[in-house]
């Protein structure tokens, strides 16, 4: 069984107007644990809004969202975050540090929404920082730190959680390209931790860095490319036609 599965979804915003925009067009994608998966699109194809829907921070529009093989169609909001809290970690572009905070506390503050005791706690952002190498900081604050510094921060936070599942949009966005290659490699090494990761990218260089590249396009999913380099075409042209 998938670990997530999206079966025929839809996303549509200004639903019977004239201005309807459909972000997600009949969707469908399955993605197993462990994988680490890329989804790769331009700005406006509808990448970022199925990223919302598979971290249940969204729900879509008509179709069926599988996640563990629970129907989340269904879930109250306190039942999605929940899942959110438990089952999956995030890592976003402007890093989503809290400035009152400082870092280690950031790392440790979705160990709060799990109700994990506060030595704990501190023990678990300390640990997760020293992955990253970043513990000597874990008494700043985020304004104290560089852009690369703050995504490792970022980084020890989904650690520190121990979700199931993480999920990264454009992460390596404000980074230079050495930074972000090095945060690349920390997600490939939570991946093979066995952490299914899904990644959100424009950026074909960082999209080949997956395992599998799923391109979408006008809300459309149009290549899962594998690993090993097959390439699927899920709208293939007609017969007859030339492609």
């Amino acid at each position: 069984m998938s670990l997530i599965r999206l079966d025929n979804v839809y996303k549509i915003y200004g639903q019977g107007q004239e201005n309807q925009v459909n972000a997600l067009d009949g969707v469908t994608l399955e993605i197993d644990r462990g994988e680490f998966v890329a989804i790769i699109g331009t700005s406006g194809s509808g990448k970022s809004t199925m990223m919302n829907i598979l971290g249940c921070l969204d729900v879509p529009t008509r179709g069926d969202y599988y996640l563990d093989g629970v129907p989340v169609g269904g879930c109250t909001r306190r039942e999605l975050e929940h899942i959110r809290s438990r089952k999956i970690a995030f890592i976003f572009q402007g890093y989503n540090l809290i400035p009152s905070l400082n870092v280690w506390q950031n790392v440790a503050l979705p160990l709060l929404y799990q109700k994990v005791p506060l030595a704990q706690r501190r023990e678990r952002a300390m640990e997760a920082l020293k992955q990253v190498e970043i513990s000597a900081k874990a008494d700043s604050r985020p304004s104290q730190l560089s852009g690369g510094q703050q995504q490792r921060v970022a980084i020890a936070r989904a650690i520190a959680a121990r979700s199931p599942i993480l999920m990264a949009d454009e992460p390596t966005g404000a980074l230079d390209s050495r930074t972000g290659a090095q945060v690349l490699e920390l997600m490939k090494g939570l991946n093979r931790q066995g952490t299914t990761v899904i990644l959100i990218t424009h950026d074909n260089g960082i999209a080949a860095q997956a395992h599998r590249t799923v391109r979408v396009m006008d809300g459309k999913i149009v290549h899962d490319s594998l690993w090993d380099g097959v390439l699927v075409d899920v709208n293939p042209p007609a017969v007859g036609v030339a492609p």
